[in-house]
């Protein structure tokens, strides 16, 4: 009886184990809407960023305030400032515009410091700084998970040019962007894809910026597209595959690629090495281009990852993220 009574609680205990396994294993839905379409981006920084400084009647006040390039600026004399706007009218309504105190964050460290306002001879002050409290591009969107609407796009961070900072986003949106032109790609030289948008035509809210990509709500209605199953690093193979991306006007396009090499175990960004065997994409673009960045990759059924980079000496191959390390970053 006691042995029998052994035999049922293990057995309890399995059947317990069993049930709860499934329920945490994905978080993410199994088949997304896998993208293609190109995209403005347009993301607010969390601060004002300092992105250069500059001379005022032969003195840098920046400078002298210990002030660098990829500090970010929270407050002007105790009051919070989160734009260029709110900032400079913070500054007009101070009676006494010798001096300022700035407070500001260089890594995750506030910092306070007194920078000087030099007025020149046409009455106005200056505080020797050049500042961003936006950046704005364009690129591709990667997939939009149907049942929660949440949407990934370019498979890598974005990087503020001047400091080489990953920018810290308070928020941001993705909206309408037409290809108007390609400048093709070349050995050494990446090209580009030119576009015009329309930021009044927003297709979601950004809530992240990360080394995955960009990520979050897809707030316009669904588009009715095909679905894809999210494929396990396990599924991805070496071969024929195919990406989807534009490369004029608003038409998303397959193009055949080979995948060379993977590395699945990686956190980088880089878990697939490609090259571009489609002699339609080869013709007009040479290869990867820049705004080609969350194109997504599809082998068979599956969608597997998104374009990240461009290999700059042969622009033939490129670079992809694996899906699944996309759609785990944008769950968190």
């Amino acid at each position: 009886m006691f042995f029998k009574k052994i035999k049922n609680n293990l057995l309890l205990l399995l059947l317990l184990t069993t049930l709860i396994i499934p329920t945490s294993a994905l978080a993410y839905s199994q088949h997304v809407i896998a993208g293609g379409e190109n995209i403005g981006i347009e993301l607010n920084s969390k601060g004002i960023l300092i992105v250069g400084t500059y001379e005022v009647a032969g003195e840098n006040p920046a400078r002298k305030a210990n002030l660098q390039n990829g500090d970010k600026i929270i407050k002007i004399n105790n009051k919070e400032v989160s734009s260029i706007e709110e900032m400079l009218n913070v500054i007009d309504g101070i009676s006494n515009k010798n001096s300022l105190l700035i407070t500001y964050i260089r890594g995750n460290k506030e910092n306070s410091t007194t920078l000087k306002l030099i007025k020149t001879d046409s009455d106005i002050y200056k505080t020797g700084l050049y500042v961003k409290d936006s950046i704005t591009g364009v690129g591709t969107l990667t997939y939009i998970d149907p049942e929660t609407k949440l949407f990934g796009a370019l498979g890598h961070e974005i990087i503020e040019k001047t400091t080489g900072q990953k920018l810290e986003i308070k928020d941001g949106k993705i909206y309408s962007s037409t290809v108007t032109g390609i400048t093709r790609s070349d050995n050494g030289s990446p090209g580009e894809k030119n576009a015009s948008y329309n930021s009044d035509d927003v297709f979601g809210e950004v809530k992240e910026n990360t080394s995955s990509g960009i990520f979050g709500t897809y707030t316009d209605s669904l588009p009715n597209k095909k679905t894809y199953k999210v494929a396990t690093s396990e599924e991805v193979k070496t071969g024929g595959a195919k990406i989807l991306t534009v490369i004029e006007g608003n038409n998303v396009e397959e193009f055949t690629i080979n995948i060379l090499k993977l590395n699945t175990s990686s956190t980088s960004s880089k878990n697939i090495l490609f090259e571009v065997t489609d002699d339609a994409l080869l013709k007009n673009t040479g290869g990867i281009v820049q705004g080609m960045s969350g194109s997504p990759i599809i082998q068979g059924e599956n969608i597997i990852g998104a374009v990240t980079h461009v290999v700059v000496d042969d622009p033939t191959k490129g670079y992809g993220i694996l899906i699944t390390r996309m759609l785990e970053e944008g769950e968190n």
